[in-house]
């Protein structure tokens, strides 16, 4: 016989002849000289190349150990003492009790959504990243789960996380910002046959993901086609005069066929408008023709009312100094004031009747 020590925090597996005979815990015991002993630390997972099972059979030894059984569409999270220690794939492992807490969390891999029990810190450990895949949908966006090709469920902001697994998994997702669409140079007849160029906008945003997305293919396009259509049909109704006229009608009538349209989209109309109508060269140069005659007429229309009024007042003057003899004198002084203002020097030549004649200009009498 030989005496063994089995020391606090350990346990011996006692083996003669490489078979399994028992389990000592804490303590001192005598054992046969043909017995050795295997001792284990109780900190430690439990790890035999004996067969398992075969030591499982003993009460006493599984009493002392917690046996994790990992399938292969399974992971285990294990946890020491509440903070992560790993992650257990597929097979069987065996821990010792009582010293450590542990605690394992078992996932099945087979469903794809990962339960509520799961942290995000947990999830974005380096050991789980081959077991996740991660979809982030944006704070401008919202997003649609596809499962195998089939609409599940709509997304909110934020990211999402599920088990990978051999289930296909997409997110679809929309901006739900006010976005503008241009319609630029997009020639169109009036009904008059005149060729113009016309630039357009409207706003918009989503306002139903799923018809969107889901019932509508690629709804941006359609958007698009239905501010021509609704432009080409406006304009071609109208000759280029009553076009230049109801211009400011354009965007109202667009919005309005857009409005009726746009719920079937899965999207709302905020606005539109009328950025630039171009005229082609032709027409420009006739146009900016007939503007100058028309601004050349209403300068002579102004200068005939002027000279009119400036006739009407002259007669009114006349008949003032026809009627007055004294307001006569007082114009003509008037006049020879302005002529003696501008007359610097006077140089005489020639006898008395030229003072006379001076006196008689300026004085008004002979």
């Amino acid at each position: 016989m030989k005496r063994i020590r089995i020391n606090e925090g350990m346990v011996g597996l006692v083996f003669r002849r490489g078979d399994y005979r028992t389990v000592l815990t804490a303590g001192t015991y005598w054992v046969s000289l043909f017995d050795y002993v295997i001792e284990y630390d109780l900190t430690q997972p439990f790890t035999t190349a004996k067969e398992l099972n075969m030591l499982l059979k003993d009460p006493k030894l599984a009493s002392l150990l917690e046996v994790v059984e990992v399938k292969d569409s399974e992971i285990v999270i294990h946890y020491e003492r509440g903070n992560f220690k790993g992650i257990l794939t597929a097979g069987r492992y065996a821990f010792w009790k009582g010293l450590i807490d542990y605690r394992f969390v078992k996932a099945d891999l087979n469903d794809y959504e990962i339960p509520a029990g799961f942290s995000k810190e947990l999830l974005v450990k380096r050991e789980l990243q081959a077991y996740i895949r991660a979809y982030v949908v944006e704070n401008h966006e919202a997003g649609l789960l596809m499962i195998d090709g089939k609409f599940e469920r709509s997304m909110d902001k934020g990211v999402h996380y599920f088990w990978k697994n051999a289930t296909p998994i997409s997110v679809m997702k929309a901006d739900m910002r006010l976005v503008q669409m241009e319609v630029s140079g997009q020639e169109i007849l009036t009904r008059d046959k005149a060729a113009l160029r016309v630039n357009f906008f409207g706003q918009y945003r989503v306002s139903d993901i799923v018809k969107a997305l889901i019932e509508n293919k690629d709804y941006v396009k359609q958007l698009y086609v239905l501010m021509q259509l609704a432009l080409r049909e406006f304009i071609g109704r109208y000759t280029l005069d009553e076009l230049l006229e109801e211009k400011t009608s354009i965007a109202a009538y667009v919005k309005e066929v857009l409005e009726a349209k746009a719920g079937d989209l899965g999207i709302e109309i905020r606005d539109c408008g009328v950025k630039d109508i171009i005229l082609p060269g032709e027409v420009k140069n006739i146009m900016n023709q007939v503007l100058v005659a028309q601004k050349q007429a209403q300068a002579n229309v102004i200068a005939r009312r002027e000279e009119t009024a400036a006739t009407r007042s002259l007669l009114n003057t006349a008949k003032l100094m026809e009627d007055n003899e004294m307001l006569f004198r007082l114009k003509e002084m008037e006049y020879v004031e302005k002529i003696a203002d501008k007359v610097s020097n006077i140089s005489l030549s020639g006898g008395s009747k030229v003072v006379d004649q001076l006196k008689e200009v300026f004085t008004g009498f002979k």
